[in-house]
């Protein structure tokens, strides 16, 4: 590319649509005299740094999936859930199944990532899974069970409701008894793991949709915007309407 044929408007509309500028073009960026064609290559050189890091961050986190991968187990599940802690709606749990060789950037754990970014994430995960399942915990499960067994049972429904069977799951902080698969259980697994991220991800967008779509029928409780939890202004909602079949009575309501 002859950059000196070219307006400075024209050199940053032509370079920062490349993913991968090469070499050659870093170098005749960084030497030409102009500033504002310098600058480019500052910010090319900044977006190569950023995907490198990300890069780095997400082989950090396949740590367990690769330490499987490589002793044969093809087939490796990550299960978290969401909504544990919420007043009202169900715990709502995901499994996802990945292939090797995997990189999604911006999996995290589900509550790192803003709304728009979650959405933009499950999109991904949802195309390069081998398999992912939602299962779920309604209210009156949680009220019966208490909310520990309604997760491990939404869990245990997602990894069963999964279109192949992992040979291994990873799991958030818990185990899964009645499934018959080798698990790990991963302590803060949301933010070490990529398969129990991304199964965050799926389980929070999934929950977050849901509450969105019972706050059409219950408006007054505003649940578009707590998704249930025991904010104050749900709390001051539930003093003025009361509960509804949505609301887990086994709860402490202040």
């Amino acid at each position: 590319m002859d950059l000196s044929a070219l307006t400075v408007v024209q050199v940053r509309k032509a370079c920062l649509s490349q993913e991968s500028p090469s070499q050659e073009l870093l170098q005749q960026l960084r030497n030409d005299s102009r500033q504002g064609v310098r600058q480019i290559h500052n910010l090319l050189i900044n977006r190569l740094d950023k995907k490198r890091r990300e890069q780095q961050r997400i082989e950090s986190m396949l740590y367990f999936e690769k330490n499987l991968w490589k002793d044969g187990v093809s087939l490796v599940g990550g299960v978290d859930e969401v909504g544990m802690g919420a007043l009202a709606g169900p715990v709502i749990a995901a499994a996802v199944i990945f292939p090797s060789q995997i990189f999604i950037p911006g999996v995290n754990d589900s509550k790192r990532l803003s709304p728009k970014k979650r959405l933009q994430v499950v999109k991904a995960i949802k195309q390069h899974a081998i398999a992912f399942q939602i299962g779920s915990a309604n209210v009156d499960e949680i009220d019966d069970l208490n909310i520990y067994q309604a997760s491990i049972l939404a869990m245990q429904r997602a990894v069963e409701g999964l279109s192949q069977k992992p040979c291994h799951l990873l799991v958030d902080a818990k185990t899964i008894p009645e499934v018959d698969i080798p698990q790990s259980s991963i302590v803060k697994g949301d933010s070490l793991s990529f398969s129990i991220a991304a199964a965050s991800i799926v389980a929070k967008t999934f929950r977050d949709q849901l509450m969105i779509n019972l706050d059409r029928q219950y408006p007054q409780y505003g649940l578009r915007v707590h998704k249930g939890y025991g904010t104050p202004q749900h709390q001051m909602a539930i003093k003025t309407h009361g509960l509804t079949r949505i609301h887990r009575r086994s709860f402490r309501f202040s």
